[in-house]
């Protein structure tokens, strides 16, 4: 799918608009040097006379020293109309169209292909769509510490695992191709950090990526189905749920249960997996009462068709605040 269709759309027109309001900008400069310097006018109607004619004399197979001549003589027109600003207190390039980007021209596209300035720009964008822009900031896989698994050798091992896998997860990520993660573990054990990391590496892509906690998504959609909404915020839609290539739900277990609910849940994620779209759930439950708590359609689809990971360990917050102490 690629770049969100809504930041893209967005950032094409801001591209239009300063592009247009560039060359404005500088149309509004000349007139204003004719007002100054009337014979500016003429010396540009004879510059445009002799690129007509260098184009003339290329196109119809002039000998190239011809040519050149003709260039030369543009040339030094250039040189005397630059001069001729300057004597008048004028910057001799005060007139030349002054792009934000001199590589694109502000269109966003070099050679056909997207420019370097509008891909940062729909990256930044993409960071705060993502919905997870401060995280995304501060939790990477690079400070990711396995140190807080140490004492415990078995939780140590795992966890590397669990590390080497997401990282992976992240820097293969294709849209359409890419499975879905399922990240089981007590509250405090890296969960939404790693998840962090990864949506940061899959943006990085140029992907679309949509993080949610589980509660805000069902408001979400209980507030387009009913119009009122469990947490009181009227939420964004749900239209993202099933367009993002990566969608990120945060906390599943927290919500409270009922057919309305469940039957969301089931929704996204089945019509998820039939689009081949991936998706990451963290939930501080077990896997036992994850089977307890969810219909047998939606634990059979999660548990069959993600890859689980059981986040081990020791609350890393507390090991935080004990250090401190």
């Amino acid at each position: 799918m690629g770049y969100n269709q809504e930041n893209y759309k967005r950032i094409r027109e801001a591209y239009e608009t300063k592009y247009l309001k560039a060359r404005e900008e500088a149309e509004s400069r000349r007139e204003e040097v004719y007002l100054a310097i009337p014979e500016l006018r003429e010396v540009d109607r004879e510059m445009k006379d002799m690129g007509l004619k260098i184009m003339k004399a290329a196109l119809s197979g002039e000998p190239e020293a011809g040519i050149n001549r003709l260039k030369e003589q543009n040339q030094a027109i250039q040189q005397a109309r630059g001069l001729l600003l300057e004597t008048h207190g004028y910057p001799a390039d005060y007139t030349e169209i002054k792009y934000e980007c001199p590589l694109c021209g502000d269109s966003g596209f070099v050679d056909c292909k997207m420019c370097a300035c509008m891909k940062k720009k729909l990256l930044e964008a993409g960071y705060e769509s993502s919905g997870m822009a401060d995280l995304i900031k501060h939790q990477t896989f690079e400070n990711f510490s396995l140190d807080f698994y140490q004492n415990d050798p078995a939780a140590h091992r795992i966890m590397t695992q669990i590390l080497a896998l997401m990282k992976r997860y992240a820097e293969e990520f294709r849209p359409g191709v890419s499975g879905s993660l399922v990240l089981f573990g007590n509250t405090g054990l890296g969960k939404t950090h790693l998840s962090s990391a990864v949506a940061r590496t899959v943006l990085d892509k140029g992907c679309d990526v949509f993080y949610t906690g589980a509660v805000q998504m069902l408001s979400d959609f209980e507030y387009q189905r009913f119009g009122n909404s469990m947490t009181g915020d009227a939420g964004q839609g749900t239209s993202r749920y099933f367009s993002c290539d990566l969608l990120i739900i945060d906390d599943l277990g927290t919500e409270v249960i009922n057919q309305f609910t469940t039957s969301v849940l089931y929704n996204v994620i089945n019509t998820r997996l039939n689009r081949k779209q991936a998706t990451i759930i963290s939930s501080n439950l077990s896997q036992a009462d994850f089977l307890k708590r969810y219909w047998d359609r939606i634990t059979s689809r999660v548990l069959g068709e993600y890859t689980v990971l059981p986040f081990q360990g020791t609350d890393i917050r507390s090991q935080r605040l004990y250090r401190k102490n």
